[in-house]
Order: C-alpha cells, then sequence, then structure tokens
C-alpha cells in the first residue's frame, strides 16, 4: 500500500472510530432522532436564515431528501418555517424552543468528544496542523472539481 492509499485509508479509519465511539452516547442523548436530522438542526441553529437549498449543499443531498427531514422536524416541533416581508417565494428554517433543547444537547456531546480526544491534539504544532488543514483544503478544491466535472450542481461557488 503507497502513501496515499494509508492516507486515505488512515481517514476512514479515524472516521469510523469516531463513529463508533460517539454513537451510543449520541443515540442516548438523542433518542428519537435521526443522524441526518440532528445535523439539520446543527446546521440551522448555526445558520440564520437557513433554507432548502443551503442544506442541501451542505450536506450533498437532493433539495427531495432535504425537504422530507425538514418535514419531520417541523412535524416534531423542532424547527418551524417562515418567510421574509420582501421575499414571500422563499422559504427558511429557524430552531423552536424544543430545537434549541436538542442543538444544546448535540453541542454538549460534540463539547464532551472533543475534550476526550483534547490530549491528542494538544501535541500538534501549529506548523503540523497548517500542513494538515492545507492539505484538506486542497483535496476538498479536487474533490469539488471533480464534482462539477459531472455537471451535478450540488455548491455553487
Amino acid at each position: 500500500m503507497n502513501k496515499e492509499e494509508q492516507l486515505i485509508m488512515g481517514f476512514r479509519d479515524l472516521y469510523n472510530k469516531m463513529v463508533w465511539l460517539n454513537k451510543s452516547k449520541m443515540e442516548d442523548s438523542l433518542k428519537g432522532y435521526k443522524s441526518s436530522e440532528v445535523h439539520c438542526i446543527e446546521y440551522i441553529g448555526k445558520n440564520v436564515d437557513s433554507n432548502v437549498t443551503k442544506l442541501a449543499e451542505s450536506f450533498y443531498m437532493t433539495s427531495g431528501a432535504i425537504s422530507k427531514i425538514a418535514k419531520k422536524l417541523i412535524e416534531k416541533g423542532i424547527i418551524e418555517s417562515y418567510q421574509k416581508p420582501d421575499n414571500k417565494k422563499e422559504i427558511y428554517f429557524r430552531l423552536t424552543e424544543q430545537g434549541k433543547v436538542i442543538y444544546k444537547i448535540h453541542d454538549e456531546l460534540h463539547k464532551e468528544f472533543q475534550e476526550r480526544d483534547k490530549a491528542v491534539f494538544e501535541q500538534i504544532t501549529e506548523e503540523q496542523f497548517d500542513s494538515m488543514l492545507s492539505f484538506v483544503e486542497k483535496y476538498s478544491r479536487h474533490l469539488d472539481a471533480e464534482i462539477k466535472k459531472l455537471a451535478v450542481d450540488i455548491k455553487p461557488e
């Protein structure tokens, strides 16, 4: 296996371990919510004037898939839709009080996981962080270009 393959396998392995470690605690704390719903709640909580288009772009999902998730979250009383007085065409989402509770639980779990992993990140130098971040940005731009070649408009520039 060459270094490129080792790196990709390493990323996949790290991701899978993180998911495995976090899964039971997430499921226990956020019973009744699917991962996709929780991530939509997180996005809406962090981004003012979230809409189907922005969510679809962010999660590389279709507008139809996001609409279904949003409908379920509205039915559960987690988000509500609204329109701006100057734009009656576009529908936006915001968290309800119940949605803010779910958002806070999710945020606290992430802080807990960050604290758990802090020991590793404290050993990383600024130069190492910069190098890793640079690689991730370059690889992400490359993948964006590959997606664009497929003529799939997921994330406009």
